[in-house]
């Protein structure tokens, strides 16, 4: 099942291509501080009914030296069927684009990260094929960063890391040093980390930590923490009126105040169809995504009511 977790740490590295040479220093992958990155699409269904779809895939063009692709994925778990789709992404798209392939896979299990390295191997009688060695991420080889300034240095690898190391004890110290780093950088900024942090901690005690933090930081314009403070106000009005009315009007304030915040422009007609949203759910998909967006179309992307054009759920953020 995809997560807010498994989303943001494979999207993090199509909004934040920087995060890309750090992340091959790790891997011991050589790669040259300036490279070209273009967004390539995720589909490797061929002409058949069963869909396929690799989480990220990036043609990187180093300065230095040849391009090649990047497909990334993110596992949550351990998930034998991907020895063989792993291989199908990695073949398919050597074959489509005519280029080298490297596979990276995200993790924050340990467990799950020593079985994602593979190889994985296609072999008969002591024959091999073909056999597959990813990359991978885990809590084993991305830094704790707990330094504010060294977080300063690079707020996506910091962020990166917080998600990474999500269920560590020490948590905490990753998270307020990131806090502290973004107190020194500009609301837009701001807002995109904080906001794509708080999604990529999923359900652990870490985001309840992170939510805390973020209720003290005053980076956003004349007020606490924006989300929060319109949430509670919601909150505070349905409690006072008994209906749940009051919730969805203070989520979709938030919703409003939030998109004002970060300049982007919303019609009355999309004005409206928020303000007058009473399905919690919904409303809660459309809080999540307001700090990746870059109109206010890409909010309704993946809703019934939108045409199958209008973009993906999670457009590239502010550079």
């Amino acid at each position: 099942m995809v997560t807010s977790t498994h989303e943001a740490s494979h999207r993090i590295f199509q909004d934040r291509p920087e995060l890309l040479t750090p992340v091959f220093d790790l891997l011991g992958v050589p790669m040259s501080a300036k490279a070209s990155v273009l967004v390539l699409s995720a589909d490797v269904t061929e002409i058949q009914p069963l869909e396929r779809r690799v989480d990220t895939v990036l043609r990187v063009e180093p300065s230095d030296g040849d391009a090649f692709l990047l497909a990334i994925e993110t596992q949550g778990r351990r998930d034998n069927r991907k020895a063989t789709s792993w291989s199908y992404y990695v073949a398919y798209l050597h074959e489509k684009f005519r280029l080298p392939v490297l596979l990276l896979v995200t993790c924050t299990d340990r467990s799950t990260a020593r079985w994602a390295t593979g190889p994985f191997i296609c072999e008969v009688r002591g024959w091999t094929t073909h056999s597959t060695h990813p990359l991978v991420l885990s809590p084993d080889n991305v830094p704790m960063i707990t330094d504010r300034r060294t977080a300063a240095r690079n707020l996506a690898m910091a962020t990166f890391s917080a998600i990474t190391h999500s269920r560590n004890p020490k948590a905490t110290a990753i998270l307020e040093a990131l806090f502290g780093a973004l107190q020194e950088t500009d609301p837009q900024t701001a807002m995109y980390f904080s906001g794509l942090l708080e999604i990529g901690l999923g359900e652990t005690p870490a985001r309840q930590t992170w939510r805390k933090l973020m209720s003290f930081t005053n980076f956003f314009p004349g007020r606490g923490t924006l989300l929060e403070e319109t949430y509670l106000e919601g909150q505070a009005e349905g409690e006072a009126k008994g209906e749940a009315r009051g919730e969805a009007r203070g989520e979709a304030k938030a919703i409003l105040r939030f998109l004002e915040a970060r300049g982007i422009s919303v019609p009355k007609k999309a004005r409206d169809r928020i303000a007058d949203c009473t399905d919690l759910g919904l409303l809660n998909r459309w809080l999540d995504r307001t700090p990746h967006v870059d109109s206010v179309d890409d909010l309704f992307a993946e809703d019934p009511a939108a045409t199958a054009d209008q973009g993906e759920a999670w457009p590239t953020a502010p550079s």
